[in-house]
């Protein structure tokens, strides 16, 4: 029996994993990794994996990174976690900071949590309380556009509209409104402007209609990731934050997956040179090394709360984890890198390389649209180019494509029919055209009938 196939055994018998059938690790074994540095991931039994998708798209600059590897060992000596609430330490208040000196001005105020969904979840809660607080508490409601994702918990996936997510849990969600989203999907990218502002008339005229009950609107900007990778441009933020003014609702950002340089900025908002009143930030905010998430928002929204005690319009939510320190620390360094490396610069031309290196995809029969805001690449595969007819989900193409690459040593997890790359930044050019070159080998096995 090789290391590998002992720890897959121990695995099966005692773990359940997430967003996974179980049942298919019968055919499809699980694949223990021992360890990892930079782009690259190792297994038991010494096979590595290029991580095209940055571990769940967390990890931006590589495994084992040395600065993010010392700032938390330095902070280990010192302070793992204390209690956040009456108690407060270094690294929290500098990341505060530093947060507040990087996004739109005006988003002073920091509240933590641990992952992306309890970020969502305090994002709709504060927006919520908000309103009741400055005694509106019949805007309660929330709107957000068809095909978004913003995680698993109850309130998450109730403004979320990916059907395999949602559907089962229903009758436990809330009754969010929905429109449109303004998809560029199969489009050329000079059209996306145009069918963005079409599909704005239906946000217009939901808020028209409801404003009086609505508390705020919630997107991902830009890119609608567990979606299918789904991209639009930033003119329908600016778009958005305007009518949300006008019509006087409160409007939410989920940078969870898209912040911190994915999109050719530090945040994708800035595209737009837009302001949230709320941004929900996760992921590479450590550099893909401890759980940390936060919301960011606005003196309006801190001050509706700031009141004597008996007041009761304290804002009552908390997390055990709340803060910690570890976190807090990779995250220091993490920021340090793009400011001492010139990260984003560097991305732009590493965005470059991989367009062009994709670019012949757009040829294959089956691909009905390749797509690229920043360092997200999707390829979307279709039965039929000339309608976008798409394969049914139960044929299961992304999996050909997935064990492909895990036997060329590429570790692609395909959404579906869509197959992506959300590489780390530290990805080198001979690693792009790597990962090209073994996608277009699983992009012909997948598409054979």
């Amino acid at each position: 029996m090789s290391n590998n196939d002992a720890w897959m055994q121990r695995d099966i018998a005692s773990l359940w994993h997430p967003c996974t059938q179980m049942k298919d690790h019968e055919t499809l074994p699980v694949t223990p990794i021992r360890r990892g540095r930079g782009v690259w991931l190792e297994d038991f039994d010494g096979r590595q994996y290029l991580d095209a998708i940055s571990s769940w798209w967390v990890n931006i600059f590589g495994h084992a990174n040395e600065r993010i590897n010392d700032r938390i060992r330095a902070q280990l000596d010192s302070l793992e976690h204390v209690i956040l609430s009456g108690f407060t330490h270094q690294p929290v208040i500098e990341l505060s900071e530093r947060l507040g000196q990087l996004t739109p001005v005006g988003l002073g105020h920091c509240f933590y949590a641990d992952n992306g969904s309890a970020a969502v979840e305090i994002a709709l809660k504060m927006s919520y309380h908000y309103w009741y607080n400055v005694g509106r508490p019949e805007k309660r409601r929330f709107l957000t556009i068809t095909n978004g994702y913003h995680g698993e918990t109850l309130g998450a996936l109730s403004v979320g509209d990916v059907a395999i997510f949602t559907e089962t849990y229903r009758s436990l969600l809330l009754d969010v409104l929905k429109v449109p989203a303004p998809d560029g999907f199969g489009l050329p990218r000079e059209q996306w402007v145009a069918e963005a502002r079409e599909k704005f008339a239906h946000m217009e005229a939901a808020l028209e209609r409801h404003h009086h009950e609505l508390a705020a609107v919630i997107v991902e900007p830009l890119i609608q990731c567990a979606g299918g990778m789904r991209m639009y441009p930033p003119e329908y933020l600016g778009w958005l934050r305007e009518a949300c003014d006008r019509y006087n609702v409160q409007l939410i950002f989920d940078e969870i997956a898209v912040g911190f340089g994915r999109t050719g900025t530090l945040f994708a908002c800035e595209q737009a040179s837009v302001r949230p009143d709320y941004l929900c930030l996760s992921k590479a905010i450590t550099g893909g090394y401890l759980p940390l998430s936060v919301v960011m928002t606005t003196d309006e929204v801190y001050d509706a709360f700031y009141d004597d005690y008996a007041s009761l319009r304290a804002f009552l939510h908390s997390h055990s984890y709340t803060g910690n320190p570890l976190a807090c620390a990779a995250a220091l360094a993490t920021l340090d890198i793009f400011e001492q490396d010139n990260v984003i610069k560097a991305n732009r031309e590493k965005a470059d390389h991989i367009e062009q290196v994709t670019a012949p995809l757009r040829e294959h029969p089956h691909v009905g649209d390749v797509r690229q805001t920043g360092m997200v690449v999707a390829i979307e595969m279709v039965r039929d180019r000339a309608t976008l007819e798409p394969y049914d989900f139960r044929e299961r193409r992304g999996v050909r494509v997935f064990r492909h690459a895990m036997s060329r040593g590429a570790m692609l997890r395909p959404l579906g029919n869509v197959i992506y790359w959300m590489p780390p930044y530290v990805i080198e050019p001979g690693e792009i055209d790597f990962l090209a070159e073994v996608t277009r080998e699983g992009l012909e096995i997948a598409t054979r009938d």
